[in-house]
């Protein structure tokens, strides 16, 4: 039987906050973590919940998202965040990806599509459109890579990291490498503290460059 994934909302908009609440609430496999209508509280009573997941929007007051991204994923490493959105705006999720965030949602996502991308996230996956995936790499370019920090890499990394830059999924990757999910999420971890980054993302990329 599968986890059930445990969802935190930051949302200063009561109404929309309300209806992602009773969206979590009522669909099987997921829970309501709790709710925040601000970065401030939610960094503050974050670790008390415990989520897996954090939707969360960009454009809160005060503390913004890309500020609160960083802040609980300092706090909370493995917690995943996404970030939500009402347009595309390049430059802020942009940021917000840099600081820890797994992906991003557009408002008007359909229910259904939210809760897959919920899913993937939790499972290891980066829903986000190609052109923000492409400021990514394009922001890796630029900056290169040390030698030293992907030679620090064992064998079984490499191979966990190249497996993740192709869009495999944890669970994918244990079975293609025949190890244990645990495992692979260990090798993640390690790479994660060689190549100095936060997220899968930033670790296959930088590997890959």
């Amino acid at each position: 039987m599968s986890k059930t994934i445990r969802v935190a909302i930051i949302e200063d908009n009561a109404k929309l906050r309300a209806e992602l609440e009773k969206l979590i609430a009522a669909a099987d496999g997921f829970a309501n973590a709790g709710a925040f209508p601000d970065g401030e509280s939610a960094v503050a009573g974050m670790k008390a919940i415990a989520p897996d997941v954090v939707l969360m929007d960009i454009q809160l007051p005060k503390m913004n998202g890309v500020e609160c991204v960083a802040k609980i994923k300092e706090r909370m490493p493995d917690v995943k965040v996404v970030m939500l959105t009402a347009y595309d705006d390049s430059d802020l999720i942009f940021r917000a990806l840099e600081n820890g965030a797994s992906g991003y949602l557009l408002k008007r996502t359909p229910p259904a599509e939210l809760l897959r991308s919920i899913a993937e996230v939790q499972g290891g996956g980066a829903p986000m459109s190609s052109h923000i995936a492409r400021l990514v790499v394009q922001s890796f370019h630029r900056r290169g890579k040390s030698a030293s920090q992907t030679e620090n890499l064992t064998a079984r990394e490499e191979e966990v990291l190249r497996l993740v830059a192709q869009g495999f999924i944890n669970k994918e990757i244990a079975e293609k490498l025949g190890i244990g999910l645990e495992t692979v999420r260990q090798h993640l971890k390690n790479c994660y503290a060689k190549l100095h980054v936060r997220t899968r993302t930033e670790a296959a990329l930088k590997f890959m460059k």
